[in-house]
């Protein structure tokens, strides 16, 4: 019908029966998101700032920590202030941008950490060439892409999941596109083929950065100062992929196929975890594994603790 109700505002009805204990839920989101700016505007402050550390696989760290950020910033002013609030409600135009941010934070996460393997797949296996392929020139455009593309495909899909609502709850946190997307009057399929594009194409990162990585390892297993080298740069990037890997998973596979019969509090820590443990542990990891890092930090932290009295 045409003189049907125009739906322009969203219900977030994931902090339903949370009442007793908001501002407990308040003080730690508060901690939790404190913490994931002290640690990432560390590590950021401490590569831009050391020029011992203007190397490629130190700059797409920066980049992976500041995306982090963004991702994070699409998230938790928003559920603090719902925290405090009555009602949890969202405009349509907020909604689907808050879902632009968080889906293109993760698939950029997908783009600097396919990156990272790259780097590490160059430096460990192709030693004598990697000056000849890691240039300045060659990163920059790696950078530059990594941040354009997820960017562009999210804003593709974003643009084509405008359709008129017919539904106006979302039963989560906060906004996703798969959410939003199931509330619209009529499927979009150019938005179902961008999704399913996009979907492809970062599983295919996912898949060159698990061959990379067990390609390293069969390398190194020959020689013990490639194992060496291995374990000092490339384990705490194993790592991350791992955390990240499995914490998107785990929110998807709930996300479309979970039970609702998990208590509310349950649910919203799977729908939390991506954006709180990969921003928190990432940067942790590489503070304290890769070497360089950790000296640098150290030696500032010492610099201003023990500095004496003039």
């Amino acid at each position: 019908m045409d003189n049907a109700t125009v739906i322009t505002m969203l219900t977030l009805s994931g902090l339903n029966g949370t009442a007793n204990y908001r501002v407990t839920l308040f003080a730690v989101t508060v901690l939790c998101y404190c913490v994931i700016l002290l640690v990432n505007v560390t590590i950021i402050a401490t590569i831009i700032g050391d020029k011992s550390l203007h190397e490629p696989m130190y700059i797409f760290l920066c980049n992976l920590c500041i995306n982090g950020l963004y991702g994070t910033a699409g998230f938790y002013p928003k559920f603090l202030h719902d925290l405090l609030s009555s009602t949890q409600v969202i405009s349509h135009a907020g909604c689907l941008l808050q879902g632009y941010v968080l889906h293109s934070s993760a698939i950029t996460d997908f783009s600097f950490l396919a990156l990272m393997a790259y780097d590490r797949y160059v430096a460990i296996c192709r030693p004598l060439m990697y000056h000849s392929v890691m240039t300045k020139q060659r990163i920059s455009l790696f950078v530059v892409v990594a941040w354009i593309v997820p960017f562009t495909l999210m804003l593709m899909s974003t643009l084509t999941s405008t359709s008129r609502l017919c539904g106006s709850n979302i039963p989560k946190i906060y906004c996703v596109n798969w959410f939003i997307n199931s509330l619209a009057c009529s499927a979009s399929i150019t938005a179902n083929i961008i999704t399913g594009f996009s979907s492809t194409f970062y599983f295919g990162h996912a898949v060159f950065v698990v061959w990379t990585y067990i390609y390293m390892i069969k390398i190194c297993l020959k020689s013990k100062d490639d194992m060496s080298k291995f374990m000092q740069t490339c384990l705490p990037h194993v790592f991350c992929v791992i955390i990240f890997s499995v914490c998107l998973l785990f929110d998807v596979l709930y996300m479309r196929i979970g039970s609702r019969d998990l208590s509310q509090s349950v649910q919203n820590f799977m729908a939390m975890e991506f954006l709180l443990i990969p921003p928190i542990i990432n940067p942790l990891i590489y503070g304290f594994k890769l070497t360089k890092i950790r000296k640098i930090i150290q030696h500032f932290v010492c610099g201003k603790c023990f500095r004496p009295n003039v």
